[in-house]
């Protein structure tokens, strides 16, 4: 969630949708994400909209966010009944952050619960939370799993002790294996998020790391490549020459690695940074968002969208809490995407995918760039003799050339 919000028009107070969001909406999956803001530091790479609970008080605090956040999940079953909208079960539901597990995890049931009580949801949906190892005890899982959440996701990053210290992570190394057997014992599924090139983290750091992810067995795994966001403490550290910049081939190098090492242990890739031991321990969440589908974004400077219309909430807890108290849409801004914008979103997030995407959706000048990238193996040649795009190794490593290739018309 980054923190930043973009521009766009200005949203009504009474959050109604144009008659358009409607349309082929009972075609289309329904899925929730819901923002806890709150953590316990803040980590130095991190641009996320977050904060520590020492920054918040009032109707923003901790111990109020939770019947805050509920009071927003009702606000949204009465926009989209009022707007024409058909109604829907839950398909997905996502809690980010932030941590969410900071919040009593009795808080976090007490949100899934009116969810569900407004919009009902789907049997075998997929119900994730994001977490801290040193957020969660055996007891609060043993809640969340009563609770209705199938799985969780834990913040690992790196094994190296190093490696955390300069991401400002507050977990130990010997924590991971701990809390993902607490998970286990409570009947959830587990995804371990890691991430690379971080400044001073050698290959055989980050070889270590994935080594030591990977014989905790998790059913998931997500590595991404750190990303140095203007106005962090990581991007001035960099900037005062305190810590080591990041490159580009390090990357690279990192992520054939950890593909070569994630595909040996038995997990397929079903996204350029995602595996999955099954097609069916694929985070469906993000998938939906992958593919367009619908969702409601809940919290301060959470994002939505439904049938091609996006809208986001203002940023801080203080003003999202005091909208919502005032019987108020919380949306900032929105923006009504067009169908040139539509296709053009669709390709970039499609093309990421293993599944690829329609090589006949794309324009004329996308169709004769097809015979280039197979040349360069940017895409797999007997994927596109069927009529699908889908990236090689090297292709993924290239996605954002390959998307601009494919999309000049």
């Amino acid at each position: 969630m980054p923190s930043v919000l973009p521009l766009g028009d200005p949203a009504p107070s009474d959050g109604l949708l144009p008659r358009q969001a409607a349309d082929g909406a009972a075609d289309r999956a329904f899925g929730l994400y819901v923002h806890i803001p709150f953590c316990s530091v803040r980590c130095g790479y991190c641009d996320f909209n977050t904060y520590t609970a020492t920054e918040l008080g009032g109707g923003a605090s901790q111990d109020a966010y939770a019947a805050t956040a509920a009071s927003e999940v009702s606000l949204a079953a009465s926009v989209l009944a009022e707007s024409g909208l058909p109604a829907r079960p839950l398909s997905t539901v996502f809690f980010g952050g932030g941590t969410p597990t900071l919040l009593p995890a009795e808080d976090l049931a007490l949100i899934l619960g009116r969810a569900i009580d407004q919009w009902g949801i789907e049997d075998g949906a997929e119900v994730t939370t994001e977490a801290n190892p040193d957020s969660v005890t055996p007891e609060s899982l043993a809640v969340l799993k009563e609770a209705g959440f199938t799985r969780i996701s834990f913040g690992m990053q790196s094994a190296v002790p190093h490696v955390l210290k300069v991401l400002d992570r507050t977990h130990t190394p010997s924590r991971v294996p701990q809390v993902v057997q607490w998970a286990r014992d409570a009947g959830l599924a587990v995804s371990l998020d890691l991430i690379y090139g971080t400044p001073g983290e050698s290959l055989d750091d980050w070889r270590y790391s994935l080594e030591t992810a990977l014989s905790y067995q998790p059913d998931h795994i997500s590595a991404y490549a750190l990303i140095i966001e203007d106005g962090t403490k990581l991007a001035a550290q960099i900037r005062r020459g305190e810590v080591p910049g990041i490159d580009d081939d390090d990357h690279a190098d990192k992520y054939e690695l950890a593909d070569e090492l994630i595909t040996k242990a038995g997990l397929a890739w079903y996204e350029v940074s995602n595996w999955a031991r099954t097609p069916g321990q694929a985070c469906r969440h993000n998938l939906a968002y992958w593919r367009g589908d619908d969702w409601w974004g809940i919290g301060p400077g959470a994002h939505s969208h439904v049938g091609g219309v996006r809208w986001w909430n203002v940023k801080h807890p203080t003003a999202y809490a005091g909208r919502l108290a005032q019987g108020m849409s919380p949306a900032a801004g929105r923006e009504t995407l067009d169908s040139e914008t539509r296709n053009m979103e669709r390709v970039m997030l499609e093309v990421r995918l293993h599944s690829g995407l329609e090589i006949a959706s794309l324009g004329a000048t996308g169709r004769r760039e097809v015979a280039g990238l197979i040349a360069e193996e940017l895409v797999d040649p007997a994927a596109a003799f069927a009529g699908r795009l889908v990236l090689t190794l090297k292709g993924r490593l290239l996605a954002d050339a390959v998307v601009r290739r494919v999309l000049p018309d």
